[in-house]
């Protein structure tokens, strides 16, 4: 049984850091990256030289004989969406954290960025189900809520089901939002990628621990799935099976990183051993950066 005031202080620790970054740096490269994503149509004008020539309405432009333009305003409010995986897999990790703890500190990160531009955060946690899905709202309550459930959900599946989450998102956030996949990814993406990348704005945060790349030195070694329940023994203590792990696993990572590119995905690499708020930042950048070529 989870102590209450365990809880509580975690999810404060992670308040008090994640604020301080947001308060810093975070809350204006998040707000550039992502304003202007959400456009409404507003009304029409008559064209003037110097518009855009990929405004027109043509349907007016016919009816009236003479062209106009669609006019559109930023949208007051987006959608902040965080897919979380809750699988077997995330509750690992060799250094200071687990891999959900890294997610939890950067989806607090992320809310607590959004609710500063006054846009509304939810959340859903995967495995090889839908686990729970806590529609969008604001408030620094409501996040904290969010971040509570990253780290101490307890799932009632062990495994990742990528199209599930995909098919979920779609039914649960008809409108466009910007949307953050949160996973090891140590299933298959399968199908319906590409379909929700042209949907919303997504960007996948990918996870990992260095003993996942690396294999410790030792004797016989123990190992089990944390998703399927299946365990063996191996000799660690062989460097050739040291050396084949590692290219086995930076094959797989590299895998993993095309397919999203090809899906038109950002990805953001996060490690337990290292900080969540840095790469956060470069991340938005480049995508500012790649926004603007």
């Amino acid at each position: 049984m989870l102590d209450i005031q365990e809880i509580r202080k975690k999810v404060r620790q992670i308040e008090i850091k994640t604020r301080k970054a947001v308060n810093e740096v975070l809350a204006g490269e998040y707000h550039s990256t992502f304003k202007g994503q959400g456009m409404e149509f507003s009304d029409v004008r008559p064209y003037q030289p110097g518009d855009d020539y990929r405004s027109i309405d043509w349907n007016v432009t016919a009816r009236t004989g003479s062209l106009h333009i669609k006019q559109f305003h930023e949208e007051r409010e987006r959608t902040l969406l965080l897919a979380v995986d809750v699988s077997g897999s995330l509750r690992f990790g060799t250094t200071s954290r687990l891999k959900s703890e890294s997610l939890a500190e950067l989806a607090a990160l992320l809310a607590f960025s959004a609710i500063r531009s006054q846009d509304r955060v939810g959340l859903l946690l995967f495995s090889d189900r839908t686990e729970l899905f806590i529609p969008p709202r604001k408030g620094v309550e409501h996040v904290l809520r969010l971040v509570r459930e990253i780290l101490y959900f307890e799932p009632r599946g062990r495994g990742t089901d990528f199209p599930a989450c995909f098919a979920t998102i779609s039914r649960l956030v008809p409108r466009r939002a910007t949307v953050f996949l949160c996973s090891d990814f140590q299933a298959p993406l399968g199908r319906g990628l590409p379909v929700l990348a042209r949907r919303h704005d997504l960007s996948a945060v990918y996870v990992e621990d260095p003993a996942e790349l690396e294999l410790p030195s030792g004797g016989w070694t123990e190992w089990e799935d944390p998703e399927t329940g299946r365990y063996g023994w191996a000799w660690t203590g062989s460097a050739s099976l040291r050396r084949r792990f590692r290219e086995t696993r930076l094959r797989q990572k590299q895998m993993l990183l095309q397919s999203l590119r090809r899906a038109s995905v950002d990805t953001l690499v996060l490690s337990t051993s290292g900080d969540v708020a840095a790469p956060l930042v470069r991340f938005l950048r480049s995508r500012l950066r790649g926004r603007a070529a």
